[in-house]
């Protein structure tokens, strides 16, 4: 069983910057893929960007490419979401998902391949 604590959400102005953080615990961090997603009011779910188990492969949606890295910290079992040029429509409560493997969770981008989910933290930009 895989236990996830989301932390690090809040309330930033429009091109600022947070750091959301995902601790795993129940198993060794190399075995635990995980996935950032987000939800706004009234809308669907949406993928954020995904690392591997082992940290050397990352995937990101097209809407956050190169505003956003995700990154992971093996000895610490966290993994990290960077935040930067935050825009308004980034306003979401922000999930964390794991999958038990080494690699990226199978359809890394759909919210069924993970198992696990966290609490959920909220980011709200101010434009």
């Amino acid at each position: 069983q895989v236990q996830l604590v989301e932390s690090g959400g809040g309330l930033v102005q429009a091109g600022g910057s947070l750091r959301l953080a995902c601790a795993a615990s129940g198993r060794p961090s190399n075995t635990i893929a995980r996935g950032w997603f987000r939800q706004a009011p009234g809308k669907e779910r949406e993928f954020v960007a995904a690392i591997s188990g082992t940290g050397t492969s990352t995937a990101y949606a097209d809407s956050v490419k190169g505003r956003f890295t995700i990154s992971k910290d093996n000895v610490g079992n966290t993994v990290y979401l960077q935040m930067n040029s935050l825009k308004s429509e980034d306003t979401a409560v922000y999930y964390c998902a794991a999958k038990i493997t080494y690699y990226f969770a199978t359809a890394y981008e759909k919210g069924d391949a993970y198992g696990h989910w966290g609490q959920g933290t909220q980011v709200t930009v101010s434009s």
